[in-house]
């Protein structure tokens, strides 16, 4: 029976929503999941806000970075259990190969770095990306893993996308 899963996040710039996502996983699902976040066309920058996001809900930032999905598709990345797309941009392109062919579902969360206007409401925004990332990583790291088939686990992670 498996003890450890390892859990990507994927977004186009990999600046805020799976930077995120990464951040609670980490936090949450210790020691059980480890989770790594990338990009198709990464912005090589967090953006300031997700790191003000994580730190009004005291999660660590210390070595979050914003960089490419082909770093997971390398020999020697770590083998990946899941891959969550979070936002509609990664989950239409062709992704690479993932060593282990591991499970994917799409997560899509509106994108808070998309939102212009007042600091207020773009701060709005990203605490309403945190909080919909928390939910799913919550429901997620709920599920019995260990007694779910291929076939069910596949729905649970699907369903949770739609909530």
């Amino acid at each position: 029976m498996k003890q450890h899963y390892n859990v990507l996040f994927l977004c186009t710039g990999n600046s805020a929503r799976s930077i995120i996502a990464e951040a609670i996983t980490n936090q949450k699902g210790q020691p059980n999941f480890t989770a790594y976040s990338a990009g198709s066309h990464p912005s090589g920058a967090v953006r300031p806000e997700a790191l003000r996001q994580l730190e009004v809900a005291h999660l660590p930032s210390i070595g979050l970075r914003s960089k490419s999905w082909d770093e997971f598709a390398k020999p020697n990345a770590p083998h990946l259990d899941f891959v969550f797309t979070v936002c509609d941009n990664a989950a239409k392109e062709a992704c690479p190969v993932w060593p282990g062919q591991p499970m994917t579902a799409h997560w899509g969360i509106p994108d808070p770095a998309a939102v212009q206007g007042t600091k207020e409401q773009v701060e709005k925004a990203f605490r309403e990306a945190f909080f919909l990332l928390d939910r799913r990583i919550s429901l997620f790291l709920s599920l019995p893993l260990s007694t779910l088939d291929q076939f069910s686990l596949k729905k649970e992670i699907d369903n949770i996308g739609r909530q």
